[in-house]
């Protein structure tokens, strides 16, 4: 299972999320819940650096695979609006796979 974490400040912004675990929803190469978390993730953290310009603090497990961790988020509009759509995204896998993946948000 996929398990998501996102820091919540009190002012409602992302501080930070982590993303642990495989899906096994299907054979490697066709587990659509990890391509699209994947996807997801991936296109959040290149949007952050590569569109905001901003520089989260990003710890992977290339290896082993299945850990990703971004801190030091951006707490301006364009970089919570990018956060707020990716939690939203994996809010709405959960909906249909959460057999597979767990979303859960924490007060910071």
């Amino acid at each position: 299972m996929i398990r998501a974490g996102f820091q919540i400040r009190p002012d409602h912004k992302i501080a930070s999320f982590k993303l642990t675990g495989h899906a096994d929803a299907g054979d490697y190469g066709h587990d659509i819940v990890c391509a699209a978390v994947s996807v997801l993730a991936i296109s959040t953290v290149n949007g952050l650096e590569r569109v905001v310009h901003s520089k989260p603090k990003v710890t992977k497990n290339e290896d082993e695979g299945g850990y990703l961790e971004a801190t030091d988020l951006d707490l301006g509009h364009d970089s919570q609006i990018l956060l707020q759509t990716f939690l939203n995204g994996l809010l709405d896998i959960q909906d249909s796979y959460q057999q597979y993946i767990e979303v859960k948000m924490y007060n910071e």
